[in-house]
């Protein structure tokens, strides 16, 4: 009896064993190796400690993000499949695609003692043989989120439809201009959305350098690539999403049955112009010229077709190619993925200052503030403000020259979010566009993508400090009259502080730099630019 069970067991291992096989093919790390999640009483001072004199609760915020952060680390459940510790936005019990690409982008700082950029192993181990991704897998199971899962294995559709205004209505897609594509997907519309994967992972190689890292995800990334092109490519050349994009979006039914989103169809941009860029850092010239090229021409499909010359705006085709005309955040993915002309590029920048549409009180509106759905509290994806879309616009603006402006919007962004973290004590998964408060509705508690402001651009924009981890190179632009810096720094694999303080009564600064290794410091103070070469366990003193 006791040997018949133990055959049984092994029967049903094997069997399970042959079902993960079907997943995580193309990722390298297999198994996960057990070993202690960081705790944040004792990991906290190995963190980077920012100090800001001018006002001292953008430091409390910091601490505070990192506090709630630290609540979500997780290891993998023995039986999900998972193969690395994971940082999870919380939302619920599964991890999101979206969620955990942006959560990457303020745990980079903290590379080596938090999960971090690690935490998209686990959805690379649970990639599917043709190359498609769940966008939400059960943290526990390591299983997809049943509702997005096409188990009759049916053409491509979308389970909660267009417009959940409407409720969950599950709506048939229709490929105009090119057959369906056999075989027919494993997933729904709902599942396959944002494939900013390689944009997470070049934002984390500009802090760590980790060369292997991106030979690595290499393969995952280029058969991600492939599934989406082969299922959510429309005949017309651009990409359709549904509801799962921007939940309640007032764009959402104009794209029933197989609409075109200016969001997605510039990520595919972004997502080839990302593999171009990491096959040149890992040695493959010939792949890198292919994507670049094929960027290039989708980005002029989506300059033919869905930019308004007279509106000077991007919009959204709905299914029989016409324009859906309203004005949202997802327009601007055209600065981050190099679509937009200089021109375009002026023409969006003007919006971003014009209060009668994307200029609130909290920058940037997920919807322009003249469209008839805007809520000046909020309402999600009616116009509320977050750190996923502000971090992307910010980029965007800096790709095309406009860093003044992106240095505005994202001290706005991390100002309010402070502001609002002294009335409230905590940091909110959304905010009010109109006021300074929480968006309503919005999570409280949320590190998740939150974490962004009050780490990631105190970092970048208050105190200044921008890493290129490849040129083992740091760029400090001051700007504060009073003390800043940063205690044990970390970016490419090197420990450094940092301290700027007021040089008795002139305007110098003196200037306090040690790194327990070797790099290029690039200083910009009063608009003069001086490099410094930091050495290894050497102090650097200078007045400026």
């Amino acid at each position: 009896m006791v040997r018949f069970i133990g055959l049984l067991l092994a029967l049903v291992a094997g069997i399970a064993c042959k079902a993960d096989a079907e997943q995580g093919r193309y990722f390298a790390k297999k198994h996960y190796e057990p070993h202690p999640l960081p705790v944040f009483e004792t990991t906290k001072d190995k963190l980077p400690s920012p100090v800001f004199d001018e006002d001292q609760s953008y430091a409390a915020c910091y601490w505070k993000a990192w506090e709630i952060a630290f609540r979500n680390f997780h290891e993998p459940a023995p039986q999900s499949g998972f193969v690395s510790q994971f940082i999870d936005a919380a939302f619920n019990e599964n991890i999101f695609l979206w969620d955990t690409c942006f959560l990457t982008m303020f745990c980079n700082y903290a590379h080596p003692h938090v999960p971090g950029i690690r935490s998209l192993d686990n959805f690379y181990a649970r990639q599917y043989e043709d190359g498609e991704i769940c966008r939400e897998i059960n943290r526990t199971t390591g299983r997809d989120y049943p509702s997005w899962v096409n188990a009759g294995r049916e053409p491509l559709f979308s389970r909660w439809g267009f417009d959940l205004h409407a409720g969950h209505k599950r709506a048939g897609i229709e490929y105009r201009g090119r057959p369906a594509p056999k075989p027919n997907p494993i997933l729904t519309l709902d599942a396959l959305n944002h494939p900013i994967f390689a944009w997470a992972e070049l934002e984390s190689y500009r802090v760590t350098g980790d060369i292997e890292r991106l030979k690595m995800v290499w393969e995952p990334l280029v058969r991600y690539y492939g599934a989406l092109q082969k299922y959510i490519r429309q005949g017309n050349g651009l990409y359709m999403t549904d509801w799962a994009s921007m939940d309640n979006s007032a764009r959402n039914p104009g794209l029933a049955g197989g609409g075109t989103a200016i969001d997605t169809s510039c990520e595919m941009v972004l997502f080839t112009r990302n593999l171009a860029e990491i096959a040149r850092a890992i040695g493959k010239a010939k792949q890198a010229d292919k994507f670049a090229k094929e960027a290039d021409e989708l980005a002029g499909i989506i300059n033919d077709k869905m930019w308004d010359p007279e509106k000077r705006f991007y919009y959204d085709l709905t299914v029989n190619e016409d324009r859906i005309g309203v004005k949202t955040i997802a327009a601007f993915w055209t600065l981050l993925a190099g679509v937009a002309s200089q021109e375009q590029a002026k023409a969006l920048a003007a919006e971003l200052e014009n209060p009668k549409t994307f200029k609130t009180l909290h920058r940037v509106p997920t919807l322009a503030a003249d469209e008839k759905s805007f809520s000046p509290t909020g309402d999600y994806w009616c116009g509320a403000a977050w750190a996923p879309t502000n971090v992307m616009v910010v980029r965007g603006l800096e790709r095309y020259g406009y860093t003044d402006l992106a240095r505005d919007i994202a001290l706005n962004h991390l100002d309010n979010v402070v502001k609002v973290f002294r009335q409230t004590g905590t940091i909110w998964e959304n905010y009010a566009p109109q006021e300074l408060a929480p968006g309503r509705p919005a999570k409280k508690d949320f590190v998740g993508w939150s974490g962004i402001a009050p780490i990631a651009l105190l970092l970048e924009y208050k105190i200044g400090l921008r890493p290129d981890a490849a040129n083992n190179t740091l760029t400090w632009r001051i700007a504060s009259e009073k003390r800043l810096g940063v205690e044990r720094y970390w970016f490419a694999g090197k420990t450094a502080s940092l301290m700027c303080s007021p040089a008795g009564d002139s305007s110098n600064r003196n200037i306090r730099v040690s790194s327990n290794a070797p790099f290029r410091l690039v200083i910009i103070l009063n608009g003069r630019t001086r490099t410094i070469e930091i050495r290894k366990d050497e102090p650097v003193e200078i007045d400026l």
